[in-house]
């Protein structure tokens, strides 16, 4: 059997995997690119049309590329962050081979290198670089697995709300994805409902500044994953509609109907936690201990920038919240469609090294 023998071979062909071989073309290091799909594979088949991206244009990069805005403040949409890819890649010029799956990754039998079996056929390599990023295989729940007529799909499957059948939606997490589609839903015109669990809320913009510059301007994008805490809660922020700050009392207030974290089925009842308020409380405290931390950066560093008492505002508590829906019928609340914005696990069966930990 022939086996192709590369120097360096790279996994993935999306942002990371183009970024890395335009950093190896540069030095001159002969290397291959394998992708399973299309460039930016996921951009065009895993993100809805409507997404914007969570991060303002000035800090869209990769290098020596920059991202072309007219507006540096403005978020991009999905389309956008595919048409800069692609052009990316055209850009970079990898040796890249598309439709290539890889199936197997383990050392060879020297010790030395590795072998790779792809649907090409095996490779050696002797040196791999992984860069298949974090959204691999969706999670989904099994509590509605067998519910008849019920349309469920995950929010990777999610594309315009014309997609799905008349009547309410629930949204089951309420994570970036969860509560910038429950925003798109609503309004679209549908009644909404959206389980929402603990959460790390931040300001989109606080004292005049985007959260992304005030996270480099502290340092904090710069902190060490090792240093980071064991709260792996992503924060909780939206690119949509011009960049806002997430507020869930908002939410309730615009119609949303929030619920806690659910917790088991039956039939066509569902149950929920009462854990709704101290879901909210964590993700305010997260939010004012931010704020208390960039006011204290501001002081100490002699920044001149305004003062901003709005962002400390707080609305009352909704009815949702107060009186916490525990159970919930999907018929006679009217319930059509069941969209999963439960995220993302790992998936590395494929690779058989010594390489990984518990929890991949």
């Amino acid at each position: 059997m022939t086996i192709e023998q590369v120097q360096m071979l790279i996994v993935g062909g999306g942002q990371a995997g183009l970024a890395m071989s335009h950093m190896l073309s540069q030095r001159g290091c002969s290397h291959l690119v394998l992708e399973r799909g299309r460039i930016a594979e996921r951009w065009r088949t895993e993100r809805w049309d409507g997404l914007w991206f969570q991060f303002p244009n000035w800090s869209v990069r990769l290098p020596n590329f920059p991202f072309p805005h007219d507006d540096p403040e403005a978020f991009a949409t999905s389309e956008q962050i595919l048409n800069y890819l692609t052009t990316y890649a055209t850009f970079v010029n990898p040796p890249i081979r598309c439709g290539v799956a890889v199936t197997g990754l383990r050392r060879d039998d020297s010790g030395s290198g590795f072998l790779l079996e792809t649907s090409g056929g095996l490779i050696a390599a002797t040196t791999v670089v992984i860069a298949t990023g974090p959204y691999q295989r969706p999670l989904i729940p099994e509590l509605l697995r067998d519910h008849p007529g019920l349309f469920q799909v995950h929010a990777s499957r999610y594309r315009h709300p014309s997609q799905l059948p008349s009547g309410a939606v629930l949204i089951v997490g309420a994570g970036a994805s969860g509560a910038q589609i429950a925003e798109e839903l609503l309004r679209a015109g549908r009644r909404v409902y959206l389980s929402v669990g603990r959460h790390r809320r931040m300001p989109r913009r606080y004292r005049g500044r985007d959260l992304v510059w005030w996270l480099g301007a502290m340092g904090l994008d710069q902190t060490p994953v090792e240093k980071r805490g064991t709260d792996a809660t992503l924060p909780l922020i939206t690119g949509a509609y011009g960049g806002h700050t997430i507020d869930f009392r908002q939410f309730a207030a615009d119609g949303i109907v929030l619920l806690g974290r659910l917790e088991n089925a039956r039939d066509s009842t569902l149950n929920f936690e009462t854990s709704l308020s101290d879901s909210l409380g964590y993700g305010d405290a997260a939010y004012h201990t931010f704020l208390d931390m960039v006011d204290a950066h501001v002081e100490r560093s002699g920044l001149d920038l305004p003062t901003d008492p709005a962002a400390r505002e707080a609305l009352s508590d909704p009815p949702c919240l107060l009186q916490p829906v525990r159970q919930l019928n999907l018929r006679a609340a009217g319930i059509g469609a069941v969209i999963w914005a439960t995220g993302y696990t790992y998936d590395f069966s494929w690779i058989n090294l010594p390489v990984l930990n518990a929890s991949e």
